[in-house]
């Protein structure tokens, strides 16, 4: 979240989610007047709403509606606001419990969940070395960090340092170490995402697609009459091209990749996906990973662990879990695919 990059490689098939630096735009395969579509900017990067049945007076209140939401949820999350929960968190020099809400305790907790079963690669505490390789609300560096500045940052990081509480019905976070810097933007688009399908459900709308930069949730059918799709893109910065169609009526879906979100430093290509053991960012050959979860938040969090692991590391992982995971994977040739057997039953076509 507030990220002035793309990260992610998904599309839905009636739209183009564009980079950040461009306007969200409409295929000239929609109808836009059988779909009512919302759309504007939070958390660095877009938000997009589309739905069914919607009259003017609707839409019109709906719109003010998702994006107050929204504002919310940046409030709530976001590293780039000084002022946001999770800032005054991080700011804190305190080791006691510290009061939280009950979305950002089960945020924090979905996140530790997960950061275990990925050996810790999917780490909320990962901030310190966001921000020093430049993806974070610090300025990008004029050089490669060296190895004394990469073990500051990593002794300041780790989820072992991180508790979530619930005591007598109130939730807390407590940090044993005074400066821990927890960064929620590898799950802060998918719980946005989640919380405007709840907010859809809300208002009566039962056939909708939304989607907060890179993550989506859809239910229902569109305009004609058949599940939202949603287009996994190829792996480019230079054209939406798609790669592979999957169906994800009722779930949530997610994407990582490190071909967009980059910079170049000292004549090397730096990927913003950091590797919490290295402390560096990934060098491996695994370019995109997507996720098929119940939720958003699911999705989200697990393609940001798996893309870290690596090819073969995140498969086993996969495999053990019981993941629908798609991936894309550089190699001498070009690029080759990998899919787990729960992918698969999402494919269109049931074929890549």
């Amino acid at each position: 979240m507030d990220n002035k990059f793309i990260r992610t490689a998904l599309i839905a098939v009636t739209l183009i989610i564009a980079g950040c630096d461009n306007p969200t735009s409409v295929a000239p395969t929609e109808n836009a007047a059988s779909a009512t579509v919302l759309e504007g900017k939070t958390m660095g990067t877009f938000w997009r709403v589309s739905v069914m049945g919607l009259d003017n007076a609707h839409a019109a209140t709906l719109r003010e509606k998702v994006q107050n939401q929204l504002n919310g949820d940046d409030m709530l999350l976001s590293t780039w606001k000084e002022d946001s929960a999770l800032m005054r968190f991080n700011h804190a020099s305190s080791t006691a419990p510290w009061p939280v809400s009950e979305a950002m305790a089960d945020i924090v907790t979905e996140s530790l969940r997960i950061g275990a079963k990925t050996q810790g690669a999917m780490d909320i505490t990962v901030g310190p070395l966001v921000n020093l390789w430049g993806f974070g609300p610090d300025k990008q560096p004029v050089k490669t960090p060296d190895q004394a500045q990469i073990d500051a940052a990593k002794a300041r990081t780790g989820l072992n340092h991180l508790t979530v509480i619930n005591k007598s019905g109130s939730q807390y976070l407590q940090k044993d170490l005074p400066d821990l810097y927890v960064d929620l933007s590898t799950v802060g688009e998918g719980y946005a995402a989640d919380h405007l399908a709840r907010l859809m459900e809300q208002e009566g709308i039962s056939r909708y697609l939304v989607s907060v930069g890179g993550a989506l949730v859809s239910r229902g059918m569109n305009a004609h009459g058949q599940p939202w799709r949603v287009a996994i893109q190829k792996p480019t910065d230079k054209e939406n091209a798609v790669q592979a169609i999957v169906d994800i009526n009722g779930h949530g879906i997610s994407t990582s990749g490190s071909y967009r979100n980059y910079y170049e430093l000292d004549g090397k290509r730096i990927s913003h996906v950091i590797d919490p053991t290295t402390g560096a960012p990934i060098q491996h050959k695994l370019v995109s990973v997507t996720v098929i979860a119940p939720t958003a938040l699911e999705a989200d969090g697990w393609d940001t662990g798996l893309m870290v692991l690596g090819p073969e590391k995140a498969q086993q992982v996969v495999r053990e879990q019981n993941l629908a995971v798609y991936m894309i994977i550089k190699d001498d040739q070009g690029f080759k695919t990998w899919m787990s057997p729960q992918f698969e039953t999402f494919l269109v076509n049931g074929k890549n």
